[in-house]
C-alpha cells in the first residue's frame, strides 16, 4: 500500500482511482464499512482505491485545545486500512490555510486534479470544506461536472454497546474513558489499543515482583478509566498475555497517571527503550489504595490470575 503525506506526494501520473475522505480514527466497524465499499468499488472498475484524512484532526485546527483523544494513531490506522485492501493512504496536513478552503475548491484541488476521481464513496453525515460547509448532495452535484459518481454508505451499525447507540468514534471514545474496553472493542472490532516508548519508572512493580513496563504513551492517546485492565503486551513482535494498570499508584501518593503492563510469568525481560503495543481485553477492577502493602500485594496475586484466566479464555475462543 502507498502512503502519502500532502498532495505533492501523489505520484505525476496517477489515474483514475476511487476515494473516500474521513478522520477515520479507530478504523471501528462503521469505518470498515465504507471503506471495504470503496475497495470493492475500486475493484468493480479497475482502478486503485484511496482513503484521505487529516493530521492533526481538524477540531485542532478550527478550535486549538479542542484534539479529541486518538483511538489510532496514523501509522495504526493505515495498517488496518491496508488489511481492508485499501491501495494508498493519503495523509492531508490540515492547517488553518486548509481549513479555509471552499468545498468546491477542495474538491477540484484534491479529487478532480490530483486523485482523478472516478467514485467517491462517503457516510451519509459527511461534511467537508471551510466551515464544512460541503456535504454529499453538493459533492454528487460537482460530479455531473467532473465525471465522478458519489455513493453513500450506511456506516450506523448498532450492538449492545453504548446501550444500542450506533457505532462511532464519539462513542468509543466515551466508553474508552468510562474503563468499558470490552463495549469499545465490540466497536472497533479488536482490543482497543495504546503504543509507546517503555521508559523508566518509580521501579516499585520489580520491587514488589511484579516488574512492568511503564508506556509513555502517545500524545493525544485515549487511555481506559484508571483501574486494572487484562490485556496483551507485545514487544519485539511477541504477544504476552498482561495485568495492566491505569493510574497515578494512590498507593504510593503519585500524581502522574500512567501506565503499565506486567507481563504474566514473564521473568527477566528488558524492555526500556522500546516501542511496545498494549491491547485491553477486559476491566479487573478500579484504582484502590491498600492500608498494607501486603493487601496490595494479595490483591495483585488476584490480579494476574484474573487476567491469566481472561486472556487464556480470549484466546481459546479466537
Amino acid at each position: 500500500m502507498q502512503r502519502w503525506r500532502g498532495l505533492e506526494d501523489i505520484p505525476q501520473d496517477w489515474g483514475r482511482s476511487v476515494v473516500t475522505i474521513g478522520s477515520y480514527d479507530g478504523v471501528h466497524r462503521g469505518h470498515q464499512l465504507i471503506i471495504g465499499r470503496a475497495v470493492q468499488r475500486a475493484r468493480e472498475l479497475g482502478v486503485p482505491s484511496v482513503v484521505v484524512t487529516f493530521d492533526p484532526h481538524p477540531s485542532e485546527v478550527v478550535r486549538p485545545g479542542s484534539h479529541p483523544p486518538l483511538l489510532a494513531p496514523h501509522h495504526r490506522r493505515a495498517d488496518l486500512m491496508a488489511e481492508l485492501g485499501v491501495d494508498a493512504v493519503l495523509v492531508l496536513p490540515f492547517t488553518a490555510e486548509f481549513s479555509k478552503l471552499s468545498p468546491a475548491d477542495f474538491i477540484v484541488k484534491v479529487l478532480v486534479d490530483k486523485l482523478h476521481a472516478r467514485a467517491v464513496i462517503e457516510g451519509p453525515n459527511f461534511r467537508f470544506g471551510h466551515r464544512a460547509a460541503g456535504n454529499v448532495s453538493f459533492l454528487a452535484e460537482m460530479g455531473r461536472t467532473y465525471d465522478y459518481e458519489v455513493e453513500v454508505v450506511d456506516l450506523y451499525v448498532r450492538g449492545e454497546a453504548g446501550g444500542g447507540e450506533p457505532f462511532s468514534s464519539t462513542l468509543t471514545r466515551r466508553l474508552i474513558a468510562e474503563g468499558e474496553v470490552e463495549g469499545a472493542s465490540e466497536i472497533l472490532g479488536r482490543p482497543h489499543r495504546v503504543e509507546g516508548v517503555v521508559v523508566r519508572g518509580a521501579q516499585r512493580g520489580r520491587e514488589l515482583g511484579f516488574p512492568t513496563a511503564n508506556v509513555e504513551t502517545l500524545p493525544h492517546t485515549a487511555v481506559p478509566a484508571d483501574g486494572v485492565y487484562a490485556g496483551w503486551l507485545t514487544a519485539a513482535g511477541e504477544r504476552m498475555p498482561a495485568a495492566i494498570s491505569v493510574g497515578t499508584n494512590p498507593q504510593f501518593d503519585g500524581t502522574e497517571r500512567t501506565v503499565e503492563a506486567y507481563a504474566i510469568d514473564r521473568v527477566g525481560l528488558e524492555l526500556y527503550g522500546l516501542h511496545v503495543t498494549v491491547d485491553f481485553l477486559a476491566y479487573v477492577r478500579g484504582q484502590e489504595k491498600f492500608d498494607t502493602i501486603d493487601s496490595l500485594l494479595v490483591a495483585m496475586a488476584d490480579d494476574v490470575k484474573k487476567c491469566r484466566e481472561l486472556t487464556a479464555s480470549y484466546d481459546a475462543g479466537h
